[in-house]
C-alpha cells in the first residue's frame, strides 16, 4: 500500500479542449479576415495615383496602425492556444520532517504609503502558513528604515506567540489577524459552535486590539513625519526578533523573523525592489539558507495557510522539479467592487493569459506570490564549491566567504546572539557598496534593467532553460490590496510597460484610431469601404470578432456585460495615457536621458476614494498628464462626430463615410464616464473645471486651425 501511494502524482495537468477548440476556430476566422484586409490595403498603393486622391498619409497611418494591432492580437493567441488548468494534491507530500525549508520575503518602503499594520498582518499570515514553523523563516525588507515599522515588527513577533499557536489549535483558514476578525469575515472553522473556541476567539481579539493600539499609540507619538522615513540615506539595520522570545504559548518553536534595512546612499543606486529582494537573498543565505522562497507584496496577505503545500506538489514532484523555477499564485483582491471600474483584478491577465503561459512554458512572474527556488537565481555558478573557485565566485556574487560557502549547503539555522562575526558579515551583504563589480543584478538573483523586476527576470528564466507553473485553487491563497482611484491605476500601469513587452504599443495605434478617422471624416476623406463595397464586411467582422471575443472570455470567467464594457473604458485609456508615457519614459532611461524612478502604489485607505469606487464612479483627480489627453481625445471625436455627420447629410455620402462615423461614435460611448465627469457630476471626484475648459478650448481651437488650413492649401 505504501508503495502504490508513493507512485500517485503530486499534481495533474488538464488542457481545457473545449476552450481551446474555440480559440483555435476563433484565430483561424480572425486570421483569415486580417488577410484580407492587408490585401484590400496593399492593393490600394497599387493604384492610378489619380484614383488614390490627395489621402495617402492618413491612409498609409491607419495601416500601421491596424499592422501594429494585429501584430500584438497574434502574439496574443500564444496565451490561449494551449490553455491548461492544474490540480494538487498536498495529501500525498512526505511527512513533515521531509519537507524543505522557505524562506518568505516581504519588502516595504514607505509606512504612510503601505501602512504599518497591514504590512504587520501580511507578516503574520506568513508566519501562520500551515507549514512546520521551525522550517519557516520570515525576512522583512524596510527600505524607509522607519522606527515605526521596525516597531510594529517587535510588537507583532509578540502577539505571534498568542496568533500562531490559536490558528494551530483551530485550524483556521484565514489567518490574517484583521481579515480573520473582519465583519466581512465568515467564521467556518471546524469549532464555530464551541464555547472554547468562542472564549479563546474574544480573549485573542482582545490582544490583537491592543497590538493595534499600540502601534497607532506609537505612531500618533512620532507623528510619522519627514524624520520617521529616511529615504535614501541610512545605515543598516539587522533585527532577529528571536533573540529573545524562541518558543510560543504552547511551546513550540516560533518561526524565525528578521528585519532587515539595507544601506542607502543618496549616490549608490539601489534598484528599487529588485535591489532590495537581492539583500534579503543574500542575508537569508547566510541566516536560514532554505532552498524555496515566498515573495510577498507587503499588503498581499496569506488567505488560506496551504499556499506553502501547494507549491511543494510541484516542487517536489520528480518529473518536473529538475527544471522548475517557480510556482506562481494569481493576485486576488480584497476590495473589489461588483464591476471593478478600473480593472484592479487584472482579470484577463491572471484568468486567461497565465493559464495560457501555463500550457507552453510557463507563466513569467507577478511580483508577488510565487514560491522560487532559490538556485535558479544564481545563474550558473551556484555549483562551483571549493577554494580553488573562491575568486571567480568572488567576481560573480561578492566578496563575503559566508555567502560563497552557502551556495553548497542546504537549510542552515543560524541565531546571532554572540555571533560578532556573522553580524559583520550580514552588513557587509547589506552595504551598499557589496554588489560593485560583481554579476548581481545582470546574472545573479533578481534582474535590475527594469522597475519591473519579476518580468524581466521570469523572462531570463526561461530563456536560460528554466520553467514555471501556474497553480490556481479555488480559494485564494494570498488576497491584496487593488488600486481605487485612476491616479494610482495609471501611474501603475507606467511601470507596466510589457505583451508581456509590446502590450504598450497599443498606445500608438489608438492614439492613431482616435485622431486620424475623425479629421478625415471632418473633411469627407474615406479611409475604408463603403457599405456596398464586400470588403466592408470584413472590416465589420474584425470588428464585431475582437469584441465579440473579449465578451466571451469575460463570461466565461465569471464577468458580466458591466464588466466587459468597463474593461474597454480602462483599456482605452490606459493605452492613451499610461502606456504612451510608460513606453517614453523606458526609451528616455534606455538612452541615458532619464534616470529609473520607483514610485510605491498607495496601499492606504482612503474612505472618499473606496466610496466613489464601490459605486462604480471614477475619480477623476487624477494627475493633468492623464486627464489632459482623455479631454483632448473626446472633444476630437465629438466636434468630429459633429461636423462630419452634417457634412455627410448634405453631401449625401453616408456609404463612405460610415465606419468613420461609427469609429467616433463607438469612442465617444466608451468614454461616456469623462464625459459625466464633466457635465454632469458634483462630487469631489470630478475633473476640473479649469481643466476641462482649457483642455477642451485649447483642442477646439486646434481643430478650427487645422481646418482653416486645409480650407486655404
Amino acid at each position: 500500500m505504501e508503495a502504490s501511494q508513493e507512485t500517485l502524482p503530486l499534481n495533474t495537468c488538464h488542457v481545457q479542449k473545449p476552450l481551446l477548440i474555440i480559440n483555435r476556430l476563433h484565430m483561424l476566422l480572425h486570421s483569415t479576415a486580417l488577410g484580407v484586409l492587408f490585401y484590400y490595403r496593399v492593393s490600394f498603393l497599387f493604384q492610378n495615383p489619380e484614383n488614390r486622391g490627395s489621402h495617402l498619409l492618413p491612409w498609409l497611418l491607419v495601416f500601421a496602425s491596424e499592422i501594429i494591432l494585429s501584430f500584438i492580437w497574434f502574439l496574443g493567441q500564444a496565451y490561449r492556444w494551449r490553455t491548461v488548468s492544474r490540480c494538487v494534491f498536498p495529501e500525498r507530500l512526505p511527512e513533515d520532517d521531509k519537507l524543505p525549508a522557505v524562506d518568505v520575503f516581504i519588502c516595504t518602503a514607505d509606512p504612510i504609503k503601505e501602512p504599518t499594520l497591514d504590512v504587520m498582518n501580511t507578516v503574520l499570515s506568513s508566519m501562520a502558513l500551515d507549514y512546520p514553523q521551525e522550517k519557516l523563516h520570515v525576512y522583512l525588507s524596510d527600505d524607509g528604515c522607519s522606527p515605526m515599522t521596525l516597531y510594529g515588527v517587535r510588537k507583532a513577533f509578540e502577539f505571534a506567540r498568542w496568533w500562531l499557536p490559536f490558528c494551530r489549535r483551530y485550524r483556521i483558514k484565514n489567518r490574517c489577524p484583521k481579515a480573520y476578525f473582519s465583519s466581512l469575515e465568515i467564521d467556518d472553522s471546524d469549532f464555530a459552535r464551541s464555547s472554547v473556541y468562542m472564549e479563546d476567539k474574544q480573549k485573542i481579539k482582545g490582544k490583537y486590539e491592543a497590538f493595534k493600539e499600540e502601534i497607532q499609540t506609537f505612531q500618533q507619538d512620532k507623528a510619522l513625519s519627514k524624520y520617521s522615513v529616511t529615504v535614501g540615506d541610512h545605515s543598516s539595520v539587522i533585527e532577529v526578533m528571536q533573540e529573545n522570545i524562541i518558543y510560543d504559548v504552547d511551546n513550540v518553536k516560533m518561526p524565525l523573523l528578521v528585519y532587515v534595512s539595507r544601506e542607502r546612499k543618496p549616490f549608490s543606486p539601489h534598484h528599487f525592489k529588485a535591489g532590495a529582494l537581492n539583500v534579503l537573498l543574500r542575508v537569508s543565505a547566510v541566516m536560514s539558507n532554505s532552498p524555496y522562497i515566498l515573495v510577498l507584496d507587503c499588503d498581499m496577505f496569506c488567505n488560506d495557510p496551504t499556499s506553502a503545500r501547494y507549491a511543494m506538489c510541484f516542487h517536489l514532484d520528480p518529473k518536473i522539479s529538475s527544471t522548475l523555477a517557480f510556482v506562481q499564485f494569481p493576485q486576488k483582491f480584497h476590495n473589489i467592487s461588483k464591476n471593478d471600474i478600473y480593472d484592479s483584478q487584472l482579470r484577463s491577465l491572471f484568468t486567461l493569459q497565465w493559464q495560457g503561459m501555463d500550457g507552453l512554458k510557463g507563466p513569467v512572474l507577478s511580483g508577488t506570490g510565487f514560491y522560487m527556488k532559490r538556485i535558479s537565481l544564481y545563474g550558473n555558478h551556484a555549483n562551483e564549491g571549493g577554494k580553488s573557485h573562491l575568486l571567480p565566485l568572488q567576481e560573480y556574487f561578492g566578496s563575503s566567504n559566508e555567502f560563497i560557502k552557502s551556495l553548497t549547503q542546504n537549510d542552515t539555522s543560524v541565531l546571532l546572539s554572540g555571533q560578532n562575526s556573522l553580524l559583520e558579515e550580514l552588513h557587509l551583504l547589506v552595504s551598499c557598496r557589496y554588489e560593485i563589480d560583481t554579476k548581481w543584478g545582470q546574472h545573479v538573483g533578481f534582474l535590475y534593467d527594469s522597475v519591473v523586476e519579476d518580468f524581466l527576470t521570469g523572462f531570463i528564466l526561461h530563456c536560460n532553460g528554466w520553467t514555471s507553473v501556474f497553480c490556481e485553487p479555488s480559494r485564494p491563497q494570498f488576497l491584496g490590496t487593488a488600486t481605487t482611484n485612476l491616479n494610482d491605476v495609471l501611474i501603475q500601469g507606467t511601470r507596466w510597460y510589457s505583451e508581456l513587452t509590446y502590450f504598450p504599443l497599443y498606445c500608438l495605434p489608438l492614439w492613431c484610431f482616435a485622431t486620424i478617422p475623425q479629421l478625415c471624416l471632418l473633411n469627407g476623406i474615406p479611409l475604408y469601404p463603403k457599405v456596398s463595397d464586400p470588403y466592408f464586411i470584413i472590416f465589420l467582422f474584425i470588428f464585431l470578432s475582437s469584441l465579440s471575443k473579449h465578451l466571451l472570455e469575460v463570461f466565461l470567467t465569471g464577468g458580466t456585460l458591466h464588466k466587459w464594457i468597463n474593461e474597454q473604458r480602462i483599456w482605452m485609456m490606459k493605452s492613451t495615457t499610461c502606456h504612451l508615457y510608460g513606453c517614453l519614459d523606458a526609451l528616455l532611461k534606455k538612452i541615458g536621458i532619464r534616470e529609473a524612478s520607483f514610485l510605491p502604489t498607495n496601499k492606504a485607505e482612503d474612505h472618499e476614494q473606496t466610496l466613489l469606487y464601490q459605486t462604480d464612479k471614477y475619480d477623476f483627480r487624477a494627475s493633468n498628464i492623464f486627464i489632459v489627453p482623455m479631454l483632448a481625445l473626446l472633444t476630437i471625436n465629438i466636434c468630429c462626430l459633429v461636423a462630419g455627420v452634417y457634412r455627410v447629410i448634405l453631401m449625401g455620402d453616408w456609404g463612405k463615410m460610415l465606419i468613420q462615423i461609427v469609429l467616433a461614435g463607438f469612442i465617444i460611448t466608451v468614454n461616456y464616464p469623462v464625459i459625466e465627469g464633466v457635465v454632469i457630476r458634483k462630487d469631489k471626484g470630478r475633473i476640473s473645471q479649469s481643466v476641462a475648459i482649457h483642455a477642451i478650448l485649447a483642442t477646439m481651437f486646434l481643430l478650427a486651425f487645422y481646418k482653416l488650413v486645409l480650407v486655404n492649401v
